[in-house]
């Protein structure tokens, strides 16, 4: 099982690097799939910008594995229980912008890489004058989708991480 998922990770990498190259004709018509595989990522992040995890779980297969900044979070259920959900409670606010998709579908599985910067504001602690500054971060994710029996795209895995931007010279 190890070997697959790894094999599943090391695949978005070596898809975004052939969905790059192809034609700008190509890459302007997106497929009906293509095009799905990106509705669910938009709708996963205007869930997190909106701070509320509610229903997302349905955009994700039950034995969905997660993988954010190094650690192993689980099932994509586990995650927003016991990581996501009580973390966004405490923001005021988590916008992404600079936003770019590269999503390359073969067969019932689609690979996408996604490059974006998120700023979140932290909510302001009663006991502190004025609250913390916002948090900036550059972040990737390759998340592997599969089309299930009913013809819905969900994400089987997804790795994430961020790190802060680097300063132009």
């Amino acid at each position: 099982m190890r070997r697959f998922l790894l094999a599943l990770l090391a695949v978005p990498a070596l898809s975004a690097t052939a969905f790059a190259q192809t034609t700008p004709a190509a890459a302007a018509t997106p497929s009906a799939d293509e095009a799905a595989v990106r509705s669910v990522l938009t709708k996963y992040q205007q869930a997190v910008q909106k701070l509320d995890t509610t229903g997302t779980a349905r955009l994700f297969t039950a034995n969905s594995q997660v993988f954010e900044s190094g650690g192993v979070e689980g099932s994509y259920r586990h995650y927003a229980e016991h990581h996501l959900a009580p973390e966004l409670k405490e923001f005021s606010a988590f916008t992404f912008s600079d936003y770019k998709a590269a999503v390359q579908v073969d067969g019932p599985y689609a690979f996408a890489t996604e490059t974006y910067t998120y700023t979140i504001n932290l909510k302001k602690d009663p006991k502190e004058k004025e609250a913390k500054a916002p948090i900036v971060r550059r972040g990737v994710a390759t998340s592997v989708l599969r089309k299930n029996a009913a013809g819905q795209w969900q994400i089987m895995s997804t790795h994430t991480s961020a790190r802060t931007p680097r300063v132009k010279k």
